[in-house]
């Protein structure tokens, strides 16, 4: 009697490893992506510069950075950038010297419309 409930025991163990190795690899881990040469845009004026972000001048966005910033993916998506993102994007539009044309590389998990960001800085020699 010993012996069968150590083979269940083993049994029920066995299932329970097999069913935590099942559902960690059913989900997904958030891995850091990077977008490189983004237009970085205030959320205020996101949609009216949508078809030119490269115009949109660097005085505007900070008169507007009040709702935080974005960056407009390569294929359009509109995302948003967290707290820290937004702390990031102001700096760094406070220190260039350039007036449009803002380009950014970013590094974050993105969260639904939202990139939790790691890392910003902007392209400065991007024309």
């Amino acid at each position: 009697m010993r012996e069968s409930k150590k083979n269940r025991n083993r049994n029920v163990l066995a299932s329970l490893l097999m069913a935590v190795a099942l559902l960690g690899g059913a989900v997904p881990a958030l891995a850091a992506e990077t977008w490189k040469g983004v237009s970085l845009v205030d959320t205020q004026c996101a949609s009216r510069v949508k078809s030119d972000p490269d115009a949109h001048t660097t005085k505007c966005a900070l008169q507007c950075s009040k709702n935080g910033f974005g960056i407009s993916a390569a294929d359009g998506t509109w995302l948003k950038l967290d707290e820290a993102g937004n702390k990031l994007a102001e700096a760094a539009r406070k220190g260039t010297k350039k007036t449009d044309h803002i380009r950014a590389t970013v590094t974050g998990e993105r969260q639904g419309d939202t990139v939790k960001v790691a890392t910003l800085t902007l392209d400065e020699k991007a024309s």
